[in-house]
């Protein structure tokens, strides 16, 4: 495909702290989906501040996660490693604590990396005493962090900030997030209980800003909202910003029964996909909403970016305030994406495009502004990146590539042509997708390859997928079983053989011990 880069590639004014570090800000958004964003085209959704940042930054419209769901996609951007390699396979897999990452390598390079959220990264438990309460979480966080302002899932530390402003915050998570009041529809629109500027998204950023103002020297901060995860709800005035009429059609077959019935996995992802996990205290499933419900619950989920995105404007204001905005780098992003009705679909996981396609703005200092790049980037690019951004050098047996030569106008002529992710879904402690497909863990697992045409997936233990997304860009039609498609099929499947060997673990392989002493090649 052609290296595509727009905008106008002049370098940002110099910071008047010429010579110091920068300040680096790293930003994930929860479930937030690539298209969902106005600076990239979307027809309905706003996100103004978002959009400012890209005015100032670079813009890559084709960037993709390594893995879902929270934990494997986050192991993928903490480490630059790809699934296959960091072996993080779902929530609750631990981490092995060999493996480099992000905040260490910050911390090396003298930084007190702070954390302010999450990073749903479950210890290695051989490092750990057995009665340890941390083995019985996966929402452990990331070695090398301080944190500053936890937020896990069950979200006390937001829920007791609320009391202190007098709403009354006795109900727990997930029953904090229903609406307010009584006799509402299965879904609605009505508000939760806190209003706009209490949200998480806004508890965040204030904890964000608050601890701004005691930096005196260069800084290393990640803020991981929630936003835009479900449940999905959201105050005012949010919640009335988008009409159900608004949003492209979805893409999916005629009815579930169809969709379903068009590969094995599809029919078990949705029997598993329960109402209560998107909207809590509903019953049934996923795919019995109907079109208009769908279409509600899209509208809601639009609103809760525009919610998240005010938030990212309060940061950019803090930032100016603070005289901080020229020296610091930042990376805005996603962990992963939201299927949001397609394919009668909510959530993450599988293999669709909607799963995987993020949200990915990057301003630095001297770099480029305003420039928009279609090149396919992945999600372990990150590390990478924000280190060499941050002055250091990334080690030489990382799957991902720094993306500094697109933020200075450059366009690499050995770039991928082609995205790649992974999804495990194995159920270790309840088997419930080894005994539903009778397969042993290893094999409850596949692979996807992404060119700009074509789309293959392979699983280890079923039916293989290939999508001509130029005839077929809703993915509604496979054709692995064509003959027409004969040598396309084989030719991915030959190329997705190729990235697998070409990626596996070469943090010693590319060491020898030689008569001269020990040699490290570098990466070419």
């Amino acid at each position: 495909m052609d290296c595509s880069v727009s905008g106008n590639a002049s370098p940002s004014p110099k910071s008047n702290t010429a010579g110091r570090r920068p300040n680096v800000l790293f930003i994930t958004c929860d479930q937030w989906r690539g298209d969902c964003l106005s600076a990239a085209g979307h027809p309905v959704v706003k996100t103004p501040n978002a959009d400012a940042l890209a005015s100032e930054g670079v813009l890559f419209r084709r960037h993709y996660a390594g893995a879902a769901p929270c934990s494997p996609a986050r192991a993928c951007i903490y480490t630059g490693l790809y699934q296959m390699t960091n072996r993080v396979c779902q929530n609750g897999t631990p981490m092995d604590h060999r493996h480099w990452n992000i905040a260490l390598a910050a911390r090396a390079l003298g930084y007190d990396p702070t954390l302010f959220g999450y990073t749903d990264v479950a210890p290695d438990p051989r490092e750990r005493p057995a009665g340890d309460p941390a083995l019985r979480t996966y929402e452990g966080f990331l070695p090398g962090f301080t944190v500053r302002q936890a937020l896990p899932e069950h979200q006390k530390q937001w829920l007791s900030w609320l009391k202190t402003r007098g709403v009354d915050a006795t109900a727990p998570f997930p029953d904090i997030h229903r609406p307010a009041g009584n006799g509402h529809p299965e879904v609605s629109r009505a508000v939760p209980i806190y209003g706009r500027d209490e949200t998480p998204s806004a508890f965040m950023a204030g904890e964000f800003i608050r601890w701004l103002g005691e930096q005196d020297e260069p800084w290393f901060a990640h803020i991981s909202f929630l936003s835009p995860h479900p449940p999905f709800i959201v105050p005012a005035p949010f919640n009335e910003m988008y009409g159900d009429d608004q949003g492209p059609t979805f893409h999916r077959a005629k009815n579930w029964q169809e969709e379903a019935a068009s590969h094995p996995f599809l029919d078990y992802a949705m029997r598993k996909m329960l109402k209560h996990s998107f909207i809590p205290g509903r019953a049934g499933l996923v795919r019995d909403w109907s079109e208009q419900e769908f279409r509600t619950i899209r509208a809601l989920y639009y609103g809760m970016i525009s919610e998240v995105d005010s938030q990212l404007g309060r940061i950019w204001e803090g930032l100016r305030s603070a005289g901080a905005w020229d020296d610091t780098v930042i990376v805005l992003t996603s962990d992963h994406a939201e299927m949001m009705g397609d394919h009668f679909m909510l959530g993450k996981g599988g293999y669709f495009d909607q799963s995987y396609h993020l949200p990915l703005i990057i301003k630095a200092n001297g770099a480029a502004a305003g420039v928009v790049v279609d090149r396919f980037t992945e999600a372990v690019d990150l590390a990478p990146t924000i280190l060499e951004l941050a002055g250091g050098d990334s080690p030489n047996w990382l799957d991902g590539r720094s993306l500094s030569p697109f933020l200075h106008g450059e366009m690499p002529g050995d770039w991928r042509d082609c995205a790649h992710w992974e999804y495990d879904f194995r159920s270790v402690s309840e088997r419930i997708a080894e005994q539903y497909f009778g397969l042993p863990s290893q094999r409850c697992n596949l692979s996807v390859i992404r060119s700009e045409r074509y789309k293959y997936v392979h699983f280890a233990g079923l039916p293989p997928l290939l999508f001509d997304l130029q005839e077929d860009p809703g993915e509604l039609r496979n054709v692995a079983q064509d003959g027409a498609y004969r040598d396309v099929r084989l030719e991915y499947a030959e190329r997705l053989l190729a990235w697998r060997a070409e990626h596996l673990e070469q943090r010693l392989a590319l060491v020898a011990l030689t008569d001269k002493g020990v040699v490290s090649q570098q990466r070419e």
